[in-house]
C-alpha cells in the first residue's frame, strides 16, 4: 500500500513556540533513570509529597457516588462559592461564583486570560526570571513579551523605577509571580503597593497575578494584588491546588477576574477542554475545607529543605544566591563558572550546557537558567527528600569543583 507523505506547514505562532524547558529536563532525567543511571531530579516543580488523605478521600467517594459526569463548564457551583470564601477570608478579596472560571490548572487559566486581553501588537511585562511558560503564552495569543530584568542584588524583585521605565502606549498587562518560581522571591506588601501607584496612573494596564505558591512560604507575608485599593477590577487572580496540596496530577486551577474576562474565558474553554474533570472538582472543595495541618508539614519540611541547599550554595565563593522567602527553589548565579573547562576540555560556555554536564555526568537533574530568562543561572527545586538533596548537592560540588 502507497504512503503519501506531505510538508507540513505549522501556525507560525506554533512553529516558534518553544517547549517547556522543565518538563525536557525532567524528561531527560527519567531516560537516564530508565537506562540505570542513579539520577536525582531537582528539575521537576512540584510537591514529593502525597496528596493528603482528605481530598483522596473525597475523590474516592466522588467516583463511588457516580459523580462522574460532565459539570458546569465554568466548574461547579460549590467549588466556585468555596474558591469565593477562601479569597474572602484569606486573601481579602470579594468576588461572586460568576467571577471565577476552574480551568484544567492554572497554566490553563493564564493562556485562556491572555488570550481574552491580547491582541495583536499589545505588550506583555514579564519580570525576569520568569516562569518559562509565560512568554510563550503571551505570545501564541498574539502579544508580545516584554521581559524586565531583575538581579541578585534586588532579590530578583522589579522596581518601581524598572516597571515605570517599560510601561508604553501598548502596554497591555503586567505578570506577576509572588511568590516566584523560578526564584522563591517574595515581593513585601510596602513593595507590591508601591507597584500598584504605578500601575494606577496607567489605567490600561492589566495586572496577572499568579499566586500559586502563596501558601508555601517561609520568611514574608503574602499580598493578593487584588486586595491592593483600586487594583481588583484590573487584576486577574491566578491560583490552584497543585502546590500547596500536592495536586500537580488532579489538573485543577482557578482565575478570579471581572465578571466579563470570566465570561469570555469562559467561552474559550467551553471550545477546547470543558471544565475541570468533576472528581478533581469534588476534591477541590475537601482541599478548602480540610485542616491546614498536612500544608503547614509541608511547608515546614520545604523550610528545612531550603536553608540546607542554600547553606551550600553560600559554601561556595562562586555562587551567588538570594535568601528564598517562598516556593520551593533556589535560583543561584553560577555565571562566574562560564568559561571554565572540564576535566575532558570541554568549554562551559552557558547554563544548558552546565546543566548537561551536571545530569550527564554527576546525575543531578537541574534547568538551565536561559529558559527564564536569566541565562547566568540554575534552578534547583529541593522538592525532594533531604538524604537526596544532601547527595545532590555533593555531586554538584563535585561538578563545580572540577572546573578549570
Amino acid at each position: 500500500m502507497e504512503t503519501l507523505y506531505m510538508d507540513l506547514e505549522v501556525n507560525p505562532r506554533v512553529a516558534s513556540m518553544q517547549p517547556s524547558a522543565t518538563l525536557s529536563m525532567t524528561a531527560r532525567a527519567k531516560a537516564r533513570i530508565r537506562e540505570g543511571y542513579p539520577v536525582i531530579g531537582l528539575s521537576a516543580g512540584e510537591p514529593d509529597f502525597d496528596t493528603p488523605r482528605p481530598i483522596a478521600d473525597a475523590a474516592i467517594s466522588a467516583i463511588q457516588e457516580g459523580f462522574t459526569h460532565y459539570t458546569e463548564n465554568r466548574g461547579m457551583l460549590a467549588l466556585r462559592e468555596a474558591i469565593c470564601e477562601k479569597l474572602s477570608r484569606v486573601n481579602g478579596i470579594s468576588y461572586s461564583p460568576d467571577e471565577i472560571l476552574c480551568t484544567n490548572g492554572a497554566k490553563q487559566s493564564i493562556a485562556q486570560v491572555l488570550s481574552v486581553i491580547c491582541s495583536p501588537g499589545d505588550e506583555v511585562l514579564i519580570p525576569a526570571p520568569y516562569w518559562v511558560s509565560y512568554p510563550e503564552q503571551v505570545r501564541f495569543a498574539g502579544g508580545q513579551p516584554v521581559i524586565i530584568p531583575t538581579t541578585v542584588e534586588s532579590d530578583y524583585k522589579m522596581k518601581v523605577d524598572e516597571l515605570e521605565a517599560h510601561i508604553t502606549g501598548q502596554t497591555r498587562a503586567l505578570i506577576l509571580c509572588s511568590p516566584s518560581n523560578p526564584t522563591g522571591s517574595v515581593y513585601s506588601p510596602d513593595e507590591l503597593r508601591a507597584l500598584a501607584e504605578v500601575l494606577a496612573r496607567h489605567p490600561q494596564v492589566y495586572i496577572i497575578s499568579d499566586e500559586i505558591y502563596e501558601q508555601i512560604i517561609y520568611d514574608a507575608e503574602h499580598l493578593s494584588f487584588g486586595s491592593i485599593q483600586g487594583m481588583k477590577s484590573r487584576t486577574i487572580t491566578i491560583n490552584g491546588f497543585s502546590k500547596a496540596y500536592a495536586m500537580t496530577g488532579w489538573r485543577l486551577g482557578y482565575l478570579a477576574a471581572d465578571g466579563q474576562i470570566v465570561k469570555e474565558a469562559a467561552k474559550i474553554q467551553s471550545q477546547f477542554t470543558s471544565a475541570p474533570s468533576s472528581i478533581s472538582q469534588k476534591a477541590g472543595i475537601a482541599a478548602l475545607e480540610m485542616d491546614p495541618g498536612p500544608i503547614l508539614e509541608m511547608v515546614a519540611a520545604f523550610r528545612e529543605r531550603r536553608d540546607f541547599v542554600l547553606g551550600a550554595l553560600e559554601a561556595r565563593d562562586d555562587v551567588r544566591c538570594p535568601k528564598p522567602e517562598g516556593a520551593f527553589y533556589v535560583f543561584p548565579d553560577i555565571s562566574t563558572l562560564y568559561g571554565k573547562a572540564t576535566p575532558w576540555g570541554d568549554v562551559i560556555q552557558n547554563s544548558e550546557q552546565m546543566c548537561y554536564y551536571v545530569l550527564d555526568k554527576f546525575n543531578v537533574a537541574l534547568v538551565p537558567g536561559d529558559a527564564f530568562g536569566a541565562p547566568y543561572g540554575v534552578r534547583i527545586s529541593y522538592a525532594t527528600g533531604l538524604d537526596d538533596l544532601e547527595e545532590a548537592m555533593r555531586r554538584i560540588d563535585a561538578a563545580f569543583d572540577s572546573l578549570t
